[in-house]
Formats: C-alpha cells, structure tokens, sequence
C-alpha cells in the first residue's frame, strides 16, 4: 500500500466502522459476563431461599445455611461467596423474584448497591435511571450518595420524578431537571477553604462529566468565559450549557458567596443577549442559574418578576448531604406548598 493510500485509510470510513464495530463487540463481552453474574447470583439467592422455606420450624434455619455453603464455597471459589455475598444473593433474589425483571444494562455491583433501598419507588427510580443513562457502578453509587431522588422530590412531585424516570413524559420545565442544592463534593475543594470564583470554574471545567451528571438529563458543555460586546463595554459570562430536552442554552453564573440583587440583575442581561443575538427561532428561551452558596429564597422572588421561568438560584454544596438533612428539606417544601393550598 502506497503512503497516500494509508494517509486515507487513517482517516476513512472503514477505519472507523472497523474501531466501532471492535469496541462494540469488546462492551457487549463484558455487559454480558457481567450479566452473567448478575443471574448467577440472584439463581443462588433463590437456592437458598427455597432451602430456607424447608425448615420454617427453625428460625435460624437460613443463617445455619448461608454460613455452611459459604465455608464449602470459599474454599472452592474464593471469597466472592462468603456469608456477606450469600446473604446479599438471598437479598436480591426476594428484592427481584422474577427472573424476566433483571436488566442486563446493569452488573451486580449495581444491583447489590440498589438492594439495599427500602423504598421501592425510590428503588425504581435509581434503577430506570441508571438503564437510561447508562450509568456505571461508581455513577449509581455517587448519585444515590448524593440522594438526587430526595433532592428532586424538592421542587418535584414523586408521580412526575418517576414519569421522567419510566419515559412516561419529556421534562417540559428548568425545575424538573436542574437541581436545588446541587452537590459539587467531586470538585475536590474544602468546605472551609476560602477559594475564588475563578477556582470553583476551574474545578468544574477540570470535572466537567461528574458536573453535567450532576446537572441532571440532557446537558452539553458549550463554553466557558464566553466573551459578549455591548457597546465598547465587554462581559464574561462563566459557563455556557445547551440542554437538548428543554431545547434552550443554559447561562451559569457563579458566585461563591451569598446572592445579590446585582447578581441576578447581571445573569437576566446575559440571558437577554442569548435570547436575542443567539437563540435560533425554533429555539426556546434562555434559561440562567445563579449558582452560589447562600441565598434568601425571598429576596430571589422579590428581585425577579412574578411570571419569572427563566432565572433560577440553585444552591451548591461542596459535602455529601446526610438524610436527615434531605429528610428536613422535603418536610419544609411540603410544609410550605401546603400552607399555599
């Protein structure tokens, strides 16, 4: 082959069919070993689950047998079959009796994190979402962490949450995706620590994925200090999104202290100029979030106009929220919007 003909071979089609379908086959490998121990697991909990109801006279009849099979297997198969996994098994297969309800997107380390969720809606939940966005172990594991079920549920009726979740309905509002507070723990940065606002967009650009997750559905990265020209007067605008669902670009303004009236007054300009110098027609408005560390809900309504659904102030936080704080939070919402009524 001539040295032009692999100069165009490098940069073809075939070539990158050929990459594609490679790699294709090399995930489909692994999701099905995966899979495979996903059944292999849950037919053992159901083994010993069925052993178990043979000897309903005896209460500590499922402990005596979980721990006699994990001293034959461990010394066969190691320790993945130890008396913690025998009893995770039994867990999974009375959590998903059916055999036909597993889903082959997600492997066990998934599903031995989603087991141990009481509440089957917020089971559910995590579940639907991690097949629809193909989220990995450590993704499932820091979204639950993180408890973004709980922090939807803020802004969010449990019906809508699980609709969006089971693609019943297409988010149609900024609240129904984007988050209040928003977790930023992967950032790296101290809660303590006095930082700059040039230092927490730095973290973020340098952590953009684990942010777009963090966001919620349909986020795309589009710039950052994006520079606009108002006269002989130039602005930097923080961080520039597009989110495909609401079809509209996103405007992130940071702050890392408490909002002001200035703050917001500075995020409608540049939403302003999105609205009318960027926005396709087909396109739907611009929406800004003021993201800062502290802010006075009331003062927020107060500065913006009534039929304001555009502008938001999201809350973020550098710490994993615990769930008696999340527990409080949703309490309080409830609380108000019945006041409301």
């Amino acid at each position: 082959m001539k040295k032009n003909e692999s100069s165009n071979l490098t940069s073809s089609d075939i070539l990158r069919d050929a990459r594609r379908i490679i790699d294709t086959a090399r995930n489909n490998a692994i999701r099905s070993v995966d899979y495979s121990r996903v059944q292999m697991y849950w037919n053992l909990g159901k083994r010993i689950f069925e052993e178990e109801q043979q000897g309903k006279d005896r209460a500590d009849y499922g402990a005596y047998i979980v721990k006699s099979l994990a001293k034959e297997l461990e010394k066969e198969y190691g320790s993945g079959f130890g008396v913690r996994q025998l009893e995770q098994s039994r867990q999974f297969y009375r959590t998903y009796p059916i055999a036909n309800t597993l889903r082959s997107q997600l492997n066990w380390s998934q599903y031995r994190r989603l087991i141990q969720i009481d509440d089957p809606d917020k089971r559910e939940y995590y579940e639907l979402e991690s097949v629809n966005n193909g989220w990995t172990a450590r993704e499932t594991e820091r979204q639950i962490n993180s408890m973004l079920y709980e922090r939807l549920l803020l802004s969010n009726d449990k019906e809508s949450v699980l609709a969006v979740a089971r693609r019943e309905r297409v988010p149609e509002s900024p609240e129904e995706i984007i988050k209040d507070p928003m977790v930023l723990e992967f950032l790296g940065l101290k809660q303590q620590a006095s930082y700059y606002e040039k230092d927490l967009e730095s973290a973020i650009i340098s952590h953009i994925v684990d942010f777009l997750l963090e966001m919620g559905k349909g986020f795309s990265f589009v710039s950052r200090q994006k520079r606009i020209m108002l006269e002989d007067d130039e602005f930097f605008i923080d961080l520039v999104l597009y989110n495909r669902l609401l079809r509209c670009f996103v405007i992130i303004e940071l702050k890392t202290g408490k909002l002001t009236h200035q703050d917001l007054g500075q995020l409608q300009m540049y939403v302003n100029y999105y609205d009318r110098l960027e926005k396709m027609p087909e396109e739907n408005p611009t929406i800004g979030i003021l993201l800062c560390t502290s802010k006075n809900d009331t003062a927020v309504k107060m500065a913006l106009p009534e039929d304001n659904k555009t502008i938001l102030a999201s809350q973020y936080q550098l710490y994993l929220p615990t769930t008696e704080q999340l527990i409080n939070e949703v309490n309080e919402v409830k609380m108000l919007a019945q006041k409301k009524r």
